[in-house]
């Protein structure tokens, strides 16, 4: 059996973090692990700049419940779901995630958790660490055999972990780095790569 894990932001929906900068005009915000590698290091500053600009949870999740997946992507998760089982593997947190997952169908998500008081965002907890690349070394302790797709550098563990990796939607800085993995740009080509990477005989 063949298990598809995919990364969420910048895969399936828009990244979170840049719609909401792009809602406050908080530039600083923008940033994302396409930009830096080491996710503890992003989301203290995350958490810094909501924290001087007084910005809320609820301030996020109104951005979030305007926003839907990206063209082509439900259609893509379906696809997927005829001829693997599909687990997201994210970093994103279950109080961003739901709008999303319903408009997706509900499928299985192993994210983080946010620290919330009086709707203050004022900590987090990482679900383990390096928790996609977890996630698919559990998966083959279990006999499964994984193909994983994401887009940034807190992806590239996850990827190399599975038995076959690839970028998809990724940034040239990415792609440069790590030439190891095929790279592509769109869907219809995503599932030509998930079918070569696939020891079964898959049509689309």
């Amino acid at each position: 059996m063949e298990i598809a894990c995919l990364d969420l932001e910048g895969v399936l929906i828009p990244e979170i973090w840049i719609k909401f900068a792009e809602k406050t005009g908080i530039e600083e915000l923008k940033l994302t692990t396409r930009d830096i590698s080491d996710y503890d290091e992003l989301m203290r500053h995350r958490l810094k700049v909501l924290d001087e600009h007084g910005l809320t949870l609820s301030a996020i999740q109104d951005v979030i419940a305007e926003l839907k997946p990206m063209d082509g992507a439900l259609e893509f998760i379906n696809w997927l779901r005829e001829r693997f089982q599909v687990i997201i593997l994210s970093d994103t947190f279950y109080q961003f995630s739901a709008p999303f997952m319903k408009q997706l169908g509900w499928p299985t998500l192993l994210c983080h958790q946010l620290e919330v008081e009086d709707d203050r965002i004022v900590g987090y907890t990482l679900r383990q660490k390096d928790p996609k690349r977890q996630s698919i070394l559990a998966l083959g302790t279990l006999y499964y055999r994984t193909i994983a797709a994401g887009d940034s550098y807190n992806d590239t563990t996850m990827l190399a972990q599975a038995n076959a990796g690839i970028l998809f939607k990724s940034p040239q800085n990415v792609i440069d780095e790590f030439p190891q993995f095929p790279a592509v740009h769109e869907y219809e080509d995503l599932k030509k790569e998930f079918i070569k990477a696939s020891v079964r005989d898959l049509s689309l």
